[in-house]
């Protein structure tokens, strides 16, 4: 025999208000149609929804006078934590802005990125008898049907490239020195 699980009580009291999506609803209804027990709950539910909406009678509240004693009960409540708060005169400079800790988060920050830019930074190593620019292409042989590229790097490697373009074939040495 298998056992019947029962709805929880939010769905059931959601299905006496018609709150419920069109499935869960038939879900619900199709339980009510075997279950006595969850039968009486929703009947529960439904009658203490009309008692609701008969105490919807709400009396005359004097909001005007409300709101002046609330505004005078914040402004008391500011001026209180004014008088409690504890200022001490040493407080000045660094501390309004973290002390310690911001001049340390600040320092740690400069350090990460002094140290990147070291790392990053090219280091220039002197060629000897060689051509400096990044990529200078001159013609090679009588004529000028062939393009050589030479490129260097910072890290002390050469690279040539060269492009006959009689045959279309490229040629690529490189090395470090």
């Amino acid at each position: 025999m298998r056992a019947i699980k029962h709805p929880s009580e939010a769905a059931l009291a959601l299905h006496a208000g018609g709150d419920l999506g069109p499935i869960a609803r038939w879900r619900i209804q199709r339980h009510l149609r075997q279950c006595e027990s969850c039968q009486d709950e929703v009947l529960a539910f439904q009658d203490v929804r009309r008692m609701v909406a008969d105490l919807s009678a709400t009396p005359d509240v004097p909001w005007a006078r409300l709101s002046v004693e609330m505004q005078a009960n914040i402004r008391l409540g500011l001026a209180a934590g004014e008088c409690v708060r504890e200022s001490d005169p040493r407080e000045s400079g660094w501390k309004r802005f973290g002390g310690f800790r911001m001049v340390m988060a600040a320092a740690s920050v400069a350090v990460v990125v002094g140290v990147g830019m070291l790392i990053e930074r090219p280091i220039e190593k002197p060629i000897a008898n060689m051509q400096k620019s990044p990529a200078a292409v001159s013609p090679v042989g009588s004529h000028d049907a062939s393009l050589r590229s030479v490129s260097y790097s910072a890290t002390g490697s050469m690279e040539e490239t060269h492009v006959d373009s009689l045959t279309g074939y490229v040629t690529v040495t490189g090395g470090t020195w």
